[in-house]
């Protein structure tokens, strides 16, 4: 029986409105990346080699990618509607799968199905789930419906078929196939056009400053799977409050004196330049950002089982360069970010990256609480004078 009421219709698809938030599916989208930043910081540390470095950082780059097309896909769609719910919940399955795999994106273990191929395959279901919702949402806007059609046409084909070439190849070979698949995404996308559609500059700042704060958020899981096992001591009590004040003064240069002014530059943008700001700053010289802090988390993660041992060791090599350099591209990267917005350069963050590369010679002769204590020392004067420079920020 039925009151004869009839039931409002779902619909398939709604705009997203300029004024829109971040919604929680995008949020509970997000987690598959908190995961996959964990595995590549595993991947890093399980041998700290410039090949497996090089490794690291291509797998990153690839879940990157992954989590981009999404962001901008909830940018024009609302993500928890009808076929973009949908969507969503499908890619996060098979973005679950390739985070999962990342242990053998390049070297297959024995047993169980061919990892680099089941990455590969489930890296191209996620790109066409991308597609088809684009193709979808772009059925009565014919220019964004051009703009899909152009980048399709070399993003999809050449990224996902490098990388399944590269499942079957090994050694320097398989290397080449994945960077051509990187390099093939990233710049087809740049040359692809600028007629891609932002419905809400808010929502797609908030959505990249969530990201930072969920990459921030991995370097802090590291700091205590550093120290995990391990009997607490002094050493150890001051590493992970000198790491955390790292995490938190690295969020400090984001949101204090960057954010707001290339927000608002975006929100102020029209035609081309408001697509180029967000492809430009958000989606380029955010990746930069979010590599210099999953290098920080491996930095801080061997610091931590430095402190762990009878004696405090210096950091060397590989995990030096990672704690320091980490800092010095995320800053370098703010900068970019910033300017190409703006016009501003922020000279003293550019001094800072210098010091700190120049002080990691005199970092590799101390012991590891003491090269992150100096390195918390520096970024705390940075973040110390850019407050008493720019009130206004804070």
């Amino acid at each position: 029986m039925t009151d004869g009421t009839a039931r409002p219709s779902r619909p398939r698809l709604r705009l997203l409105a300029e004024d829109a938030s971040v919604t929680e599916l995008e949020l509970f989208f997000d987690l598959v990346l908190v995961f996959a930043f964990t595995q590549v910081d595993d991947l890093a540390a399980h041998h700290t080699t410039a090949v497996n470095m090089l490794r690291a950082l291509l797998v990153l780059a690839v879940m990157w990618w992954v989590w981009i097309g999404y962001a901008w896909l909830g940018n024009v769609a609302q993500a928890d509607v009808g076929l973009i719910r949908l969507a969503l919940f499908s890619a996060m399955g098979a973005g679950l799968i390739v985070a999962v795999v990342i242990p053998e994106a390049f070297e297959d273990m024995s047993g169980g199905l061919h990892g680099p191929l089941v990455f590969a395959l489930a890296y191209l279901v996620i790109r066409l789930i991308h597609l088809v919702s684009f193709w979808v949402i772009s059925a009565k806007d014919p220019q964004l419906r051009r703009q899909v059609t152009r980048w399709s046409a070399g993003s999809i084909t050449i990224g996902t078929t490098l990388l399944i070439i590269a499942a079957q190849a090994h050694g320097t070979a398989q290397i080449w196939w994945w960077i051509g698949a990187v390099v093939g995404d990233m710049g087809w996308t740049l040359l692809a056009g600028n007629e891609w559609r932002l419905n809400s500059a808010g929502h797609f700042a908030e959505r990249h400053g969530l990201i930072v704060i969920v990459a921030l958020g991995e370097s802090i899981v590291s700091i205590g799977m550093g120290v995990a096992g391990l009997p607490v001591s002094w050493p150890i009590i001051a590493g992970v409050l000198l790491a955390l004040s790292v995490s938190g003064l690295l969020w400090s240069a984001y949101f204090d004196a960057a954010a707001d002014h290339v927000e608002k530059a975006l929100k102020q943008a029209r035609g081309p330049r408001r697509v180029q700001i967000a492809r430009n700053c958000y989606t380029y010289w955010h990746f930069p950002m979010v590599v210099g802090i999953v290098a920080l988390a491996l930095g801080s993660k061997k610091v931590m089982a430095e402190l762990g041992g009878t004696e405090d060791h210096a950091l060397t090599g590989i995990p030096l360069l990672a704690l320091y350099g980490g800092p010095v591209l995320y800053l370098l990267a703010l900068i970019g970010f910033r300017h190409y917005a703006t016009g501003v350069v922020l000279w003293a963050r550019l001094l800072t990256a210098g010091i700190l590369v120049a002080l990691t010679p005199l970092a590799w002769h101390l012991p590891a609480l003491g090269a992150l204590a100096l390195l918390a020392a520096v970024l705390a004067v940075l973040i110390s004078w850019e407050r008493w420079r720019y009130p206004e920020c804070v």
